[in-house]
C-alpha cells in the first residue's frame, strides 16, 4: 500500500509539478449610462478578454432626460473603470456621479460634434453613431492600453458596418427628400438632416410628459394645414395623443425607434436602424 501511495504521488507531481498557478486578471469594468451607448461598446469590446460591459439604466429607461439615478447606480459605478456617457447634456446626473466618485473615469461621447440646437440625440442618426463609436473606441485604448490592438481591429469592423448602413439608407430614402414629417418628441433632428426630411412639428417636447390639449389641437391644425400624412410615434411611449391627432386628420401613425432600448445583441443598432429605413418607405415612399 506504502509503494501504491508514492506511485500515485510521483504521477500527481509529474502532471502538475511543471504548472505554475497563474493569479486571475482584474476585470476591466466598463459601464455605459445607458442602451445606445451599451450597444456600442458591445461592438468594440467583443472577444476582448476580462473586459465586463454593463447597462446601467437597463431596459426599463427610454432617454434619460428625467432619469432618477439610484442607489445601486451608485454601486456598480463605484466598481467601474470606465463610464460611457451620451453627454450633450443628456444625463442630468452626472454631475452627482462625478461629485461622489471624482476618480472615476468618464468619456463623454459627443465631445466636439455639432449639435442641432442643443439636442443630444446624436446616435439616431449613423453618421453620429460612428462618431460617438470613435470616441468611445478612443476612451477604451486609452483606459485599457493592454487591449489597444483589439480595440482597434473592432472599431474598424463596426465603423464599417456603419458606413455600410449609411449609404443603404441613403440609397433607399434619398428619392424621400424634402418631405414633411410630425415626430412624437425630438428625437429625430440628426436623422432628418441626414435624409433631408423637414419635421414641421413635434407633439409632445416632454418626453415623460402628456401634451396638453392645446398642443393636441395646434399639432391638428398644423398636420390639415400641410397636409401632413405621416406622424411618428416611438415604441417606448404610448401612441394615445398621435393616434387622436390621427382621428382628427387623414394622417396614418408609424412607429420610429430612437434605439434607446432594445436587445442585448452587438447587431440590434444596425437592424434598427434597418426597420426604420423600412418604415420610412411605407410612411413616405
Amino acid at each position: 500500500m506504502k509503494k501504491l501511495l508514492i506511485v500515485v504521488l510521483a504521477v500527481l507531481l509529474i502532471i502538475f509539478g511543471g504548472c505554475t498557478q497563474v493569479p486571475e486578471q482584474d476585470e476591466y469594468t466598463v459601464v455605459a449610462s445607458f442602451y445606445p451607448l451599451y450597444i456600442s461598446a458591445l461592438n468594440l469590446t467583443e472577444g476582448v478578454d476580462g473586459v465586463r460591459v454593463v447597462n446601467m439604466a437597463g431596459q426599463q429607461a427610454g432617454c434619460l432626460h428625467d432619469y432618477q439615478l439610484q442607489n445601486r447606480d451608485m454601486r456598480t459605478l463605484e466598481d467601474a473603470d470606465l463610464f460611457l456617457v451620451n453627454g450633450a447634456g443628456m444625463e442630468n446626473f452626472l454631475e452627482k456621479v462625478t461629485e461622489h466618485l471624482p476618480e472615476l473615469s468618464v468619456a463623454d461621447a459627443s465631445e466636439g460634434f455639432e449639435l442641432i440646437d442643443d439636442n443630444p440625440h446624436i446616435w439616431v442618426s449613423p453618421r453620429g453613431n460612428a462618431y460617438q463609436v470613435r470616441k468611445i473606441a478612443a476612451a477604451l485604448k486609452a483606459g485599457d492600453p493592454a487591449h489597444r490592438e483589439q480595440y482597434e481591429r473592432n472599431e474598424a469592423v463596426y465603423l464599417e458596418k456603419l458606413d455600410a448602413l449609411l449609404r443603404e439608407m441613403h440609397e433607399k430614402l434619398d428619392p424621400l427628400r424634402g418631405r414633411d414629417i410630425v415626430t412624437m418628441h425630438e428625437a429625430f433632428p440628426y436623422l432628418a438632416k441626414e435624409f433631408s426630411l423637414n419635421t414641421v412639428g413635434v407633439i409632445n417636447r416632454e418626453p415623460d410628459s402628456s401634451p396638453s390639449a392645446r398642443e393636441i389641437a395646434e399639432t391638428i391644425d398644423l398636420v390639415r394645414e400641410l397636409h401632413v400624412t405621416a406622424l411618428f410615434a416611438e415604441p417606448q411611449y404610448s401612441t394615445s395623443a398621435a393616434d387622436i391627432i390621427a382621428g382628427e386628420t387623414d394622417a396614418k401613425v408609424y412607429t420610429l425607434d430612437p434605439v434607446v432600448t432594445g436587445e442585448d445583441s452587438p447587431d440590434a443598432y444596425l437592424q434598427a436602424m434597418r426597420n426604420n429605413t423600412d418604415t420610412l418607405l411605407e410612411a413616405l415612399g
